[in-house]
């Protein structure tokens, strides 16, 4: 009865496992990416940027349009004397008789209106401006351009990284399975060591010696797994609890990529957009020598009394108007050659960065393509020498069984084959990050 029990309950454990085995999320390079990329804030920034340059483009166009401004004021003329009354002003009797005759010899006590209420309109049109809004509005277009590139370099970038954590990820696993392999052979050696009843002193030290450095290696190195994951999950938004599985295995083959020469790059992109936009800033600066031309309109209106209520009782003044304005600047002590200067170096400034970006990009392209051929290209020969050392160690171990040989040779083999696998595991991650590279740099 208790070994049924004890049995069911393993049979419980097992279960439990490998349900919680099943609901690991299966997470592939292109998923990784693509959580990656959407929680990147460097994409969110990149998108805020064009939505910035665009909204900039619909200010320098609301130049080309008429303007509509309205004006209302309200004022109440105060008696500083008596503020209780009105203001008041006293006509002599000459001026009254002046006025009407039947004023004459006596004074005329006039009281000013203390509630003054003006209402107004105007409007303005540019009509020609010589290319200042032209070239403004040119200038903010490639102002959107380069945040669209911009946004291009930036998305690269975070999927290059994307990529880069996740094969560094998968590189730990595998990492982990190598050190782990490494460390059950040394103690199976050391179990056969004591199982043949030949134990030397020198053999069992060594053997101890060499598990003990096996099992820091597979400490470090589920440390470092641990750690990778960890990055992993903060990058692609997935909660630390969540358990994950990296489905995507290190290829066993790689295609060649051709040396095809790099024909553009975001950078250049950015920079070509630059140079059009200061050249366009340039030339609007220098059109504020020459005048504007722009249509206006207007209209007032203006009502006075001693009440407020009253106001509106009599009717007010009107007074409208429209016609043709042409400004001309005449001097501003220099400003306007300054800023075109200042602009015109930018554009020149962008124009040399243009050029040297070409020549660093295209040789860091080409160095791309030609590490992961060479890389590629040294393949065959590594695994071909982590085979014989794989072969080595199976004659040494089986010497080893037999009593032909030590555990000090033994350990050397041993040594050996784990670092031709950790070089070949070395060696696949940094073609699939050449490769990555020369996607980033030519795609």
């Amino acid at each position: 009865m208790h070994n049924a029990t004890k049995m069911l309950g393993l049979g419980a454990l097992g279960v439990v496992l490998c349900a919680a085995s099943a609901n690991a999320m299966d997470l592939s390079l292109q998923s990784a990416v693509d959580k990656i990329v959407a929680e990147s804030q460097d994409v969110k920034k990149a998108d805020a940027n064009v939505k910035k340059a665009q909204a900039q483009l619909s200010a320098a166009n609301a130049n080309r349009w008429f303007k509509l401004d309205g004006t209302a004021t309200y004022m109440n003329m105060i008696n500083v004397e008596n503020p209780s009354k009105s203001n008041s002003i006293t006509l002599p009797s000459t001026i009254g008789a002046m006025i009407d005759k039947s004023f004459e010899g006596q004074d005329i006590k006039l009281e000013i209106p203390d509630n003054i209420l003006s209402l107004g309109v105007s409007a303005s049109q540019p009509i020609y401006t010589f290319g200042k809004i032209g070239n403004a509005v040119k200038s903010v277009k490639a102002a959107i351009k380069m945040s669209e590139s911009s946004r291009e370099l930036t998305l690269r970038e975070v999927k290059y990284s994307a990529a880069n954590i996740y094969w560094t990820a998968k590189m730990t696993d595998d990492i982990v399975k190598i050190a782990r392999a490494d460390l059950d052979a040394a103690r199976a050696a050391r179990r056969n060591l004591a199982s043949a009843g030949r134990a030397n002193r020198i053999n069992l030290v060594k053997i101890e010696s060499d598990i003990a450095s096996k099992e820091i290696n597979l400490s470090d190195a589920e440390f470092n797994r641990d750690t990778a994951y960890r990055m992993l999950k903060i990058l692609a938004g997935i909660d630390m609890d969540e358990e994950i599985t990296l489905t995507d295995n290190f290829p066993k083959t790689f295609a060649a990529i051709d040396g095809a020469p790099l024909k553009n790059n975001p950078e250049w992109d950015i920079l070509t957009q630059q140079i059009q936009m200061y050249e366009a800033k340039a030339k609007s600066s220098r059109a504020e020598y020459l005048p504007t031309l722009a249509a206006t309109a207007s209209y007032s209106y203006t009502a006075i009394g001693p009440e407020f209520d009253t106001m509106f009782d009599q009717r007010g003044a009107q007074s409208a108007y429209w016609g043709l304005a042409l400004q001309m600047p005449i001097f501003h002590g220099g400003a306007i050659r300054a800023n075109a200067t200042i602009d015109a170096m930018d554009a020149e400034n962008a124009r040399q960065d243009l050029d040297k970006s070409k020549k660093l990009k295209t040789e860091e392209y080409d160095n791309a393509i030609k590490k992961y051929n060479h890389l590629r290209g040294n393949l065959a020969t590594l695994e071909n020498a982590r085979n014989l050392a794989a072969k080595t160690y199976q004659f040494s171990t089986e010497r080893f069984a037999a009593g032909q040989t030590s555990a000090i040779e033994l350990a050397e083999v041993s040594a050996g084959l784990y670092q031709l696998d950790m070089a070949l595991l070395n060696a696949k991650y940094n073609i699939l990050m050449s490769a990555e590279a020369v996607k980033k740099l030519g795609e």
